[in-house]
């Protein structure tokens, strides 16, 4: 269900992104215009100068996904949910997500920030890069954001102002369909090798994993703890050595905190699975430092302007952040399994070459999710949960 008359919407053509972009130049600007998105969702212009390479880009919301078709309709408004949301989180993470220019909410389109100088940190840790900024930036952002959009820091009124804002009921039931459901029951949606067959099979007539799946889900569709970015993976982060943006966040909602920690850490396993024992020693310490910058930001935050009052109650921000971590490894877990064989895969491991060796990384991924969900409770430090990796 789309929130745009189909009159009114249509697909941005190279001359109308120049035409917006216009605006952000000198006049007189010799124009190059190209279509650079890779998504599923989306259409993504980069305008830029000829002469000084300066760019900008325009990105435009599908009212379908790509990669099904238009038998998969998709409503416009998370363009604006996007837009609302970088507006919302660069509040509090200053600098590390993407400035907006303008929105056009009929036309379902974003001016942004050009990040073309930095690379997509997917594509950059596949090819080996170690990007040394990525976790504490990353830990920092999900600090920042997740704190300040919390009860821990809003009015109640604030906060349920937020929490209708956005709502995001279509993008949030594709997660709760694709990572929470259809993995976990043989859906058509399911993509996997037949080499994968019995492993999948065994997930699927596994009651005690499903039923911590199931409470997983309920608490997804029911804790709106704070406002997340929704899809925050390795694909949706631009990076180099000294710079860090996090883009993306059309699955933006409120929802349970550790959703948006457990994605994150979940698509850096998926990457040190990949990689030799050499080689992974570096996703390791980013998965490590991911969760203590988070943890000692979000203790900072909490102390420092914090407005609960139990706040200073002993115990109670110790319970808090053990609730965080264990819905992270949950989470994770989740997220593991439906890259592995959901619908939406992920380049780490489906580019693996080597049949026998990208079924064998799928099998420890599979693995490795699983103990996530079940043995939550018993992974008590995020050096249990790096052990995993070190043992493959």
């Amino acid at each position: 269900m789309t929130t745009t008359a189909v009159s009114t919407y249509h697909a941005l053509t190279e001359a109308e992104a120049i035409g917006l972009a216009a605006a952000h130049f000198p006049a007189g600007t010799d124009f190059e215009c190209q279509e650079i998105g890779d998504g599923n969702l989306n259409y993504v212009y980069r305008v830029s100068d000829r002469s000084s390479g300066k760019g900008i880009i325009i990105k435009q919301a599908l009212p379908y996904a790509k990669v099904v078709g238009e038998s998969w309709p998709l409503t416009l408004k998370r363009a604006a949910i996007e837009a609302a949301a970088l507006r919302k989180h660069g509040e509090y993470a200053t600098g590390l997500v993407p400035e907006v220019y303008g929105t056009d909410e009929e036309l379902a389109y974003t001016i942004m920030e050009d990040l073309s100088h930095l690379t997509i940190a997917r594509e950059g840790l596949i090819q080996g890069k170690s990007y040394p900024k990525l976790s504490s930036d990353i830990g920092e952002y999900l600090a920042q954001t997740l704190f300040h959009t919390s009860d821990f820091a809003l009015h109640p009124f604030e906060k349920k102002r937020l929490v209708a804002e956005f709502s995001n009921p279509e993008l949030c039931k594709i997660s709760e369909d694709l990572i929470f459901t259809d993995p976990f029951f043989d859906h058509e949606t399911n993509d996997f090798e037949p080499e994968l067959r019995e492993t999948v099979e065994a997930i699927w007539h596994n009651d005690r994993l499903k039923l911590e799946a199931a409470k997983l889900k309920r608490s997804f569709l029911t804790e709106a703890e704070a406002l997340l970015h929704g899809d925050l993976h390795t694909g949706s982060i631009f990076a180099d050595d000294n710079e860090t943006k996090v883009i993306d966040p059309e699955f933006a909602f409120y929802g349970p905190i550790g959703f948006d920690v457990g994605l994150f850490i979940a698509n850096l396993i998926a990457q040190g699975i990949t990689r030799t024992a050499d080689g992974r020693g570096t996703i390791v310490a980013h998965i490590e430092n991911t969760w203590q910058v988070f943890e000692m930001r979000f203790t900072e935050l909490w102390e420092n302007e914090g407005i609960e009052d139990f706040k200073k109650v002993p115990g109670y921000r110790e319970s808090v952040l053990d609730k965080i971590f264990k819905d992270t490894l949950g989470f994770a877990g989740c997220e593991l399994i439906r890259r592995t064989i959901g619908l939406a895969h992920v380049k780490d491991l489906d580019g693996i070459e080597d049949t026998e060796q990208r079924i064998e990384s799928k099998k420890q991924a599979l693995r490795i999710g699983e103990t996530l969900i079940l043995k939550r409770s018993e992974l008590t430090s995020i050096q249990d949960v790096t052990e995993l990796l070190k043992e493959l």
